[in-house]
């Protein structure tokens, strides 16, 4: 269900769920944390759901932060970041890393801080044009956080990560792609029509295939080749004996169109 400042809408396979703060550039507060966990674990308990897809509302896809929460109240005080984190943010990071159904992000807006690594988790990225990526934590003396440190340097090199996370430069989202950082940056008017088109199709797909994807990629920079090699055997194997495949192979020879049930 909606929450106030986490919208969820689900047609079909795909289930949307869109930040709703656009008057704070939809920047993070316990609340929205909160709807928006409970929108991603409800989207991993439905059956029904295939496909996942986060955005935002209005001209932000989110600003992190929102700092108002953060600020700290007296003259030599601080705030405990990192209970922050392990409270809010990372819960979130490993659920949508570890979310066994794709994660689409639709980026409509500015990306900045802990906006931009949790988007950077997803598992493909849409950017509109006009959008652009910042990590802007040094500008307060922080780390990224979110994942950032460990997203960047697998997404763009070290080199490219230390200068995204040092310089504090916003970053187009043309640049983004051709740095590999995103999937795809498309005409700001037809973000949402490609983003659809992209998770219907992924919603037709194997699910069962398409989760295994996701996660030996995810992993399988902890494995040396041979594992690696072994792993793919073993999977392999166990995908071969599902129904899917069974219905994917049919369908093919029988030219029609595969019906996937997960199974």
């Amino acid at each position: 269900m909606s929450g106030d400042t986490v919208l969820v809408a689900r047609k079909g396979g795909v289930t949307r769920l869109t930040l709703n703060r656009p008057d704070k550039l939809n920047s993070f507060t316990q609340q929205m944390h909160m709807e928006l966990r409970a929108g991603f674990e409800a989207a991993a308990a439905d059956p029904e759901c295939r496909v996942v897809v986060l955005t935002g509302a209005g001209r932000a896809f989110c600003a992190g932060q929102d700092l108002a929460e953060t600020r700290p109240t007296a003259k030599g005080g601080g705030a405990d970041g990192g209970s922050r984190l392990e409270q809010y943010y990372n819960p979130l990071v490993r659920l949508i890393i570890t979310l066994e159904k794709p994660v689409v992000c639709a980026v409509n807006g500015v990306a900045a801080g802990a906006g931009a690594n949790v988007a950077l988790a997803c598992d493909l990225v849409y950017a509109a044009r006009s959008a652009s990526f910042l990590q802007a934590f040094a500008r307060i003396g922080l780390v990224p956080d979110a994942s950032g440190t460990w997203t960047l340097p697998r997404l763009v090199g070290p080199a490219r990560a230390r200068g995204l996370a040092m310089l504090a430069e916003p970053l187009t989202a043309e640049k983004a792609e051709a740095w590999g950082l995103i999937w795809k940056a498309v005409d700001d008017d037809a973000l949402d029509a490609d983003v659809d088109g992209l998770a219907t199709k992924l919603a037709s797909l194997p699910p069962l295939g398409l989760s295994a994807i996701k996660s030996i990629i995810r992993t399988s920079s902890g494995r040396t080749l041979d594992q690696e090699l072994d792993l793919q055997r073993d999977e392999m194997r166990r995908l071969g004996f599902t129904e899917d495949y069974r219905e994917g192979v049919a369908a093919f020879l029988e030219k029609r169109p595969a019906q996937f049930k997960g199974k």
